[in-house]
This record gives C-alpha cells, sequence and structure tokens, in this order.
C-alpha cells in the first residue's frame, strides 16, 4: 500500500525546528527537539572531526556502509566513535554542555558495519540533556576530541564544566 499525501496535505515528518523566536508556534510540531545545539563528531584512526552528516548517519567514514547489530558480522572493522557535543549558553556565553559517546565498527573494504542504532539515539538525548559519558573512549580518542574543541573554540571550552575537562584528561 503506497502512502501519498493527499492533496494539499503535506506528509508527515520528523522536524528539526529552529529556536529563532520568529519561528516558535504552539501548534503541531510544538515540543520537537531542538538539535541547532548539538554537533556530531567523528574520532577515527585517533583524528576527531565534525561531522554533520552523522545526524542523519551520514558521516563520511558511515557512506556506503551497510550496518547489522550483531559485532560478529564484522570481523575485520576498525573502531570508530560518534560523540554527539551539545553547546550550551548562558550569561557568560557558550560554553560544551554535553558529550556522549558512541561506537561503532567499520570494515570499508568489505562496505559493512556494526552499531546500535538505539545506543546512538539514547546517547543523542543524553548530550541534549547535558550529560557527560566518555569514559568508553582511549586515550588517544579522549586526546584527540580535547584537541578538537580546544581548537574549535577555545573560550567555550574555557567555559565548560570540570567534569568535561578531567573526563577527558
Amino acid at each position: 500500500m503506497e502512502n501519498k499525501p493527499q492533496a494539499g496535505k503535506k506528509p508527515l515528518s520528523l522536524n528539526i525546528v529552529s529556536s529563532n523566536e520568529k519561528s516558535k508556534h504552539k501548534g503541531f510540531g510544538a515540543g520537537s527537539i531542538d538539535l541547532n545545539n548539538v554537533s556530531p563528531v567523528i574520532i577515527d584512526g585517533g583524528e576527531a572531526k565534525i561531522d554533520i552528516g552523522a545526524m542523519h548517519a551520514k558521516s563520511k567514514v558511515e557512506r556506503g556502509i551497510k550496518f547489522t547489530p550483531n559485532r560478529e558480522d564484522v570481523p575485520n572493522g576498525r573502531q570508530v566513535w560518534l560523540v554527539w557535543v551539545a553547546v550550551d549558553r548562558d550569561p557568560e556565553g557558550q560554553s560544551y554542555g554535553g558529550a556522549t559517546a558512541c561506537e561503532m565498527w567499520i570494515d570499508s573494504e568489505a562496505k559493512r558495519g556494526w552499531k546500535i542504532l538505539a545506543d546512538h539515539v539514547n546517547k543523542l538525548d543524553y548530550a541534549l540533556k547535558r550529560r557527560f559519558m566518555l569514559d568508553e573512549l582511549g586515550t588517544a580518542e579522549k586526546a584527540a576530541l580535547k584537541q578538537l574543541l580546544v581548537s574549535h573554540n577555545e573560550e567555550w571550552w574555557n567555559r565548560s564544566s570540570d567534569e568535561l575537562k578531567s573526563a577527558l584528561s
């Protein structure tokens, strides 16, 4: 059965809404999650990069990969991390307010990968709720993430909580 929208009606879709005052409303879609203040960071091979494509599971490392929930289906994969980083704003300015890490294994040659999508969604939620969950990252990954956050905006890093700074030490 094909799901065609009726004439004059838009199909339902997930909307990423702006926090812009002009676009606020109390009608349909009110209460949607505002993702404007969260960014995905991919850590691969000890290098951290912001990759906005990861918002829709289309980061550079994920493109063309068929994912499975069975880790044993990717025996030759390399470990790649997706880190959700939320930015806070307060009277003093902006800071890194939440950061959570999600594991993936990618075998680029076989075009296969492993990840638990529910874990990625839950960790995004935790970052939005201003939690820090970075214990699973190794020393090299923590150093790469810290270097990226500091180089991206040192003022934000300096205003960030001691919890983040100690998590990445």
